[in-house]
């Protein structure tokens, strides 16, 4: 049986991995997550491991890039250019601006596009506003749900930070008709040190990992798998279903 838990208060996508991401009002899910997420990434050119990309674990400043849409792009999934921290727009698949990330690196990138996304874990990501709240106010700082780059944030009835934990091995569904679009719950989210940077500046805040260790063994949201394709959008009512036999 499913239990109202709450409703869609922001919904991200991320159309370059590690570079700033996209606030929408509704997003079509699909099969491998939100389309249009995550879809490009810089590949390190001298990493030969089974994970080359670029992050900002790496490259702080990836987050003060941003995706811009012109004309034709302005309603596809992926962006047509990329805004540097200096202002200037570069074609997001241009020489162009892989050499100016490259130059910030250190060494050669390349972007890359992958049909069905360049995912660490799982394909969506969630996390709770209470949650987000509890951790900025144990690390002193502002609330911004950007630094947990979710794909989903859900405002909750029950307040309370962590509830996140209590929805493993089950199911959320987002709407109420019958064919509403879901997710099965399939693992908590392991934080790294991405939470501690700035989204605007990109200047770290130690403080901000050490309250989700301190709070929570260092997990803060979840990860799940889509079960259901369909239409998500800001407002919509969150269900939570628990597996049979639980």
């Amino acid at each position: 049986m499913l239990i109202e838990i709450g409703h869609i208060a922001a919904i991200f996508r991320y159309p370059v991995k590690s570079v700033a991401g996209e606030g929408l009002e509704a997003a079509n899910l699909g099969w491998h997550g939100i389309h249009g997420d995550r879809r490009l990434a810089f590949r390190r050119m001298d990493d030969r491991s089974d994970f080359p990309w670029l992050s900002a674990s790496r490259l702080p400043d990836l987050l003060r890039f941003s995706p811009v849409r012109r004309d034709s792009a302005a309603e596809a999934d992926l962006p047509s250019h990329l805004r540097t921290p200096d202002g200037e727009e570069m074609p997001v698949l241009g020489e162009e601006l892989a050499a100016e990330v490259g130059r910030r690196y250190g060494a050669r990138v390349q972007m890359m596009q992958l049909k069905h996304g360049i995912f660490d874990e799982a394909c969506i990501s969630v996390i709770a506003l209470d949650t987000v709240q509890e951790i900025a106010r144990l690390a002193g700082r502002n609330p911004d749900m950007r630094r947990f780059r979710p794909n989903v944030v859900v405002s909750l009835l029950r307040a309370g930070p962590f509830q996140e934990d209590e929805w493993l091995g089950g199911t959320l569904a987002f709407g109420e008709e019958a064919d509403a679009p879901a997710i099965a719950v399939t693992m908590r989210d392991l934080r790294c040190s991405m939470v501690n940077l700035d989204p605007d500046t990109a200047h770290p805040a130690p403080e901000v990992l050490k309250a989700v260790v301190a709070a929570n063994q260092n997990h803060a949201g979840i990860y799940g798998v889509v079960t259901r394709a369909g239409r998500l959008a800001v407002g919509q009512t969150v269900f939570f279903g628990r597996a049979s036999g639980d």
